[in-house]
């Protein structure tokens, strides 16, 4: 059990961002991974054209690292935006104008979990109108990722750092899970239980993950407080990672802390280097 027992993956979104993005794919292979995920690496647009997209692929394959997460388009992320999916007018359309775009891209590397940050409540709408918005975006979506032999993922955040975003709770975003399998009938909406949000709203972590450990897509990690790597806060992640593995959980843990005033590649002394390539 321990660190040594999981299969880690690293976010190049947060984790080796000193480097341009094509670059980061054979960062993180020379560190030791051989797997990584990403936010939605274009956040100016949600159909970026055909060569940039075959330039990641290929960053990726040259580097010999599998992508296993991919956020949808989901605005200024990272800046001000938690997702665009149930943002009325021009933000909703371009995540419908990229769900085709990410289940293609996802497909075409080999990548088969997308996730679908739900977006912030806006000022002056109705927030039943948004999560009927939402809804109807995440069954699209829910679809489009099963096409391609994929999850979709529901997210929670934390309350201190998005305040506006009404995901911040693991029941929160259960409930939508369910809603949307119930809609689609394809139950593959699962949860992405990030440890480190969820601690931040003061959730009971084991408790979670007896609960929600069979509904989990993915996983994903950082210290608190602080957001840093394992070891720099508080938070018993090896311990937690086991009650997950106990609890029937078997799929990625993604990395998804900030290095700190250090170059990335020093921040994962807390793995042995013999644990970071994962089959």
């Amino acid at each position: 059990m321990g660190y040594p027992d999981q299969r880690f993956d690293v976010n190049l979104s947060i984790l080796f961002t000193e480097l341009p993005l094509l670059e980061r794919p054979a960062a993180a292979a020379a560190a030791g991974f051989t797997a990584v995920e990403l936010w939605w690496p274009w956040i100016e647009t949600p159909t970026p054209i055909r060569a940039e997209l075959d330039a990641l692929k290929k960053a990726l394959d040259d580097a010999g690292t599998q992508l296993v997460g991919l956020n949808f388009y989901a605005g200024q992320l990272p800046g001000p935006d938690r997702g665009a999916l149930s943002v009325p007018g021009s933000e909703s359309d371009r995540f419908r104008e990229n769900i085709e775009v990410a289940a293609d891209f996802a497909a075409s590397v080999g990548c088969t979990a997308l996730n679908a940050l739900y977006g912030n409540r806006v000022e002056g709408v109705d927030p039943q109108v948004q999560d009927a918005l939402a809804l109807e975006n995440l069954v699209l979506a829910a679809r489009a990722a099963d096409r391609v032999g994929a999850i979709l993922l529901v997210e929670t955040l934390n309350k201190p750092e998005s305040p506006l975003y009404p995901l911040v709770s693991a029941p929160a975003a259960i409930e939508v899970v369910d809603k949307v399998n119930a809609a689609t009938g394809l139950g593959n909406a699962k949860f992405l239980l990030d440890l480190y949000h969820l601690s931040m709203n003061g959730e009971d972590l084991s408790q979670v993950i007896k609960a929600y450990a069979a509904k989990t897509g993915h996983v994903q990690i950082a210290d608190n407080p602080g957001r840093g790597a394992p070891g720099t806060g508080s938070l018993p992640l090896e311990r937690l990672l086991d009650e997950l593995k106990d609890a029937g959980y078997t799929g990625w843990v993604g990395l998804e802390y900030k290095p700190g005033d250090r170059p990335s590649a020093d921040s994962f002394d807390w793995l042995p280097a013999s644990a970071r390539a994962a089959g």
